[in-house]
């Protein structure tokens, strides 16, 4: 038999701080932790617990007798709902203090480290309407409002396309205006489904694996370039083409118009096949004089303003000279080695993607970058004694891992190349705290810069110069 969940109410909890993922922390009369998911540090409120562990509560506040100061309005109107803006309930100077506390408690806290005086963060000129890059998904079986359950009508609109509601493989949110991406996504998003219904265009069904319409993915670019993928789950050739070309009408400035037959259990398109329906199949970008082409499977930091503030951090923190060969890691489409080429004497990028190196490789012929060379495998693989016997002992190191860190193989050898200088780059300064720990020994941490690349969220981008000590 199934144990029920016994829930607590606590009563007038001060809220003292903002924490991990993004959730607001006061303390139970017991002295445990609370996470709250909806308040903002200052508030005082009921909380209602919603999860119990040995050391901590996580709970919901259910009344607010004290409103902080530091709260403002949020912008968009499914906050509260959509889990993909947490903060927006809270001054955009305040998210930033947090964000910046969050990463100076992590590197204290989980990699023990003595670390300078953090440089103050760089906040984002644009708090909204900044993402290069939004994902919806399609179902035929949305999220239902407590309004529309509460009234008791026979809903006859199901359809939506939006984003998952957090905890919900299976339930979307549909969306009428996201704050994240600049138009015409917007206007895309609204099209498409208007289409899609009054043309009985089926939308996905994740349970029976079943319906038409899957995913939609929408890159713009800062050259004003728009690029638009619809995920089919079937294979219905009128359809799709019906579809497509209406977009193609409606919308004559995008520019790559891609699709892609999905039939897996899962809707990853890494994969995939990508077919192009009109136009090319990839979109460019462009910083300081380079262009990149980004294609659908491409990664290149989500907000593209963002992203050149944080490149130039990582070139003044590496000091180059022109004499320095440099191992840039997890170097993607190669952004971050091309930024700094002209600085260097040598670059070279590996990357784990074989199409992201392709990418890279066409992207350097493109910006006539001749000291560049590229190399695919997976890091804790390729980066060994070998290789490094024959491309040559870097003086510095650049790492850009994704959220999970690097494998305890790399940090192995990268201390083993023993560099003058690592960069380290971050969007999760909880397993870069981890890394650095295994490297405190041989390194000192000289300068720490966090980025917000992430208005609106808990999230934070973070920046980390290592040199070598001197024993």
């Amino acid at each position: 038999m199934r144990k029920s969940r016994t829930r607590q109410i606590f009563e007038n909890v001060a809220v003292i701080d903002a924490g991990a993922k993004g959730k607001a922390i006061g303390k139970a009369p017991d002295g445990r932790v609370i996470f709250i998911s909806n308040a903002v540090p200052g508030d005082v409120v009921d909380v209602c617990t919603t999860k119990k562990r040995k050391a901590y509560f996580e709970g919901v506040a259910t009344t607010f007798h004290t409103l902080s100061d530091k709260r403002t309005k949020p912008e968009c109107e499914h906050f509260g709902t959509c889990g993909g803006c947490k903060w927006q309930h809270m001054g955009y100077e305040h998210q930033l203090f947090y964000k910046q506390k969050e990463v100076e408690n992590n590197l204290r806290r989980i990699g023990h480290l003595e670390i300078p005086e953090i440089t103050p963060i760089i906040g984002s000129d644009q708090k909204y309407f900044y993402r290069n890059k939004m994902e919806f998904s399609f179902s035929d079986s949305r999220w239902l409002t407590q309004e529309e359950i509460n009234s008791k009508s026979e809903i006859t609109d199901k359809n939506a396309i939006g984003f998952h509601i957090p905890g919900m493989w299976d339930k979307i949110l549909d969306i009428k205006k996201c704050h994240l991406q600049s138009d015409p996504s917007n206007d895309i998003r609204l099209e498409i489904k208007k289409y899609a219904q009054s043309n009985e265009l089926s939308f996905f069904n994740p349970r029976n694996q079943k319906g038409l319409l899957r995913t939609l993915m929408i890159r713009t670019s800062s050259t004003k370039e728009i690029m638009v993928l619809i995920q089919f789950y079937d294979d219905d050739e009128n359809k799709r083409s019906g579809l497509l070309n209406h977009l193609k009408t409606k919308f004559p400035q995008i520019n790559s118009l891609l699709y892609v037959i999905n039939r897996k259990g899962n809707d990853t398109i890494y994969d995939q096949e990508i077919n192009c329906h009109y136009g090319k199949e990839f979109i460019y970008e462009q910083m300081e004089g380079l262009k990149f082409k980004i294609t659908a499977k491409s990664f290149y930091q989500t907000n593209s303003l963002q992203a050149y503030e944080l490149y130039k951090v990582v070139r003044k923190f590496a000091g180059l000279n022109k004499t320095e060969l440099v191992y840039d890691l997890y170097t993607g489409i190669g952004t971050i080695a091309q930024f700094i080429a002209a600085e260097a004497s040598k670059v070279i990028g590996i990357e784990a993607i074989p199409e992201a190196i392709l990418a890279a490789e066409t992207n350097a012929q493109e910006n006539n970058i001749n000291n560049v060379t590229f190399f695919s495998g997976d890091m804790k693989n390729i980066l060994n004694d070998e290789f490094v016997a024959v491309n040559g002992r870097p003086d510095i190191i650049i790492t850009d891992p994704p959220r999970d860190g690097m494998h305890k193989d790399v940090v192995r050898q990268i201390l083993e190349i023993a560099p003058e200088k690592i960069v380290y780059v971050s969007c999760n300064s909880a397993t870069q705290a981890r890394d650095l720990e295994l490297m405190k020994e041989a390194y000192q941490i000289k300068k720490i810069q966090p980025v917000d690349m992430f208005p609106q969220t808990h999230h934070v981008e973070n920046v980390v110069l290592l040199e070598k000590r001197i024993h």
